[in-house]
């Protein structure tokens, strides 16, 4: 039986239309919430093997503005490169590219989540040029350096396995919903049975929903190869970074010493989250990102 979203009355009443691109002859596709005429848009990056839905409780919290959020090459509903390497360089040449097509006046900010988080960094620091920059669960520092590293050892154990494996059974070991079950405990923190019930009945519905093993193996390199350090003294957006106190991936202090990074920064950080702020808190990052746009020199 399907849970229902906690954040779908707030969704509802946003309009919603489903597009898509043709980029390099893959099809890209994304949707457009909100009000077309707006005078700013905010375009969403989701993280490793998630796609638009999760970034959906944090578009439910917005108002005023247009969102467009599409899914990743290779995940959710659109296709994997061609040729290219599903990659950091390969998906922020592809995010230029994207919002390029997209032709956009006004305002335009740019919000990236976890791996989304250094995608958008990569695109930023080579040259895209949003207005503003947001970094939700942002990857601040090596992730195999994490508070529990441990797992993501674990996690590279567990996608090394299923390159080994025979195509199908390792394809099948990718999508195994045990595993998926683990990860998505592992990441929650709310205490809210209801709540964790949803969450663990998205990444059910979502978290396997990638083209093929090639996609995901290679994604999965680039998220525990880089982070969003190796980018931040090269952008020069104003850039707004929402952490969470208990991220598994990230420590605090991590967080902290990225702000000062970058030229213009400002740093807040959730209590009692972990690296699902997009669902267990999508509200208090919404108020913060909305107060950020709100005024240039908003504190923090």
């Amino acid at each position: 039986m399907p849970v229902e979203s906690p954040y779908a009355d707030q969704l509802d009443r946003i309009p919603v239309r489903e597009r898509s691109l043709i980029m390099d002859g893959a099809e890209t596709r994304f949707w457009d919430y909100g009000d077309q005429e707006a005078s700013t848009t905010i375009v969403m990056v989701h993280g490793f093997r998630g796609d638009h839905h999760g970034l959906e409780p944090v578009v439910a919290q917005l108002s005023g503005f247009r969102i467009i959020a599409p899914d990743l090459p290779g995940f959710g509903s659109s296709a994997p490169f061609p040729e290219a390497t599903h990659s950091v360089e390969g998906y922020a040449a592809w995010l230029g590219r994207f919002i390029e097509e997209l032709h956009l006046t006004g305002r335009v900010v740019l919000l990236g989540h976890s791996f989304g988080s250094i995608v958008s960094s990569a695109a930023v620091a080579g040259g895209l040029r949003p207005d503003d920059l947001v970094l939700v669960n942002p990857i601040a520092a090596p992730a195999l350096q994490g508070p529990r590293g441990v797992l993501t050892r674990l996690a590279v154990f567990y996608y090394w396995s299923s390159a080994k494996l025979p195509k199908r059974l390792g394809f099948a070991f990718l999508r195994n919903k045990g595993v998926v079950r683990i990860m998505s405990v592992a990441m929650s923190k709310t205490k809210d049975p209801t709540l964790r019930r949803w969450i663990h009945a998205q990444h059910d519905q979502y978290f396997s929903a990638f083209a093929d093993r090639e996609v995901v193996l290679e994604s999965f390199t680039a998220s525990v190869s880089h982070d969003v350090s190796e980018y931040a003294d090269r952008i020069p957006s104003r850039t707004l970074l929402i952490a969470a106190e208990r991220d598994d991936i990230t420590p605090v202090a991590a967080q902290y010493a990225l702000a000062k990074r970058f030229a213009d920064a400002q740093l807040h950080v959730i209590p009692g989250v972990g690296h699902l702020i997009h669902y267990e808190e999508p509200h208090d990052a919404a108020q913060r990102l909305t107060a950020f746009l709100a005024d240039d020199r908003t504190d923090a």
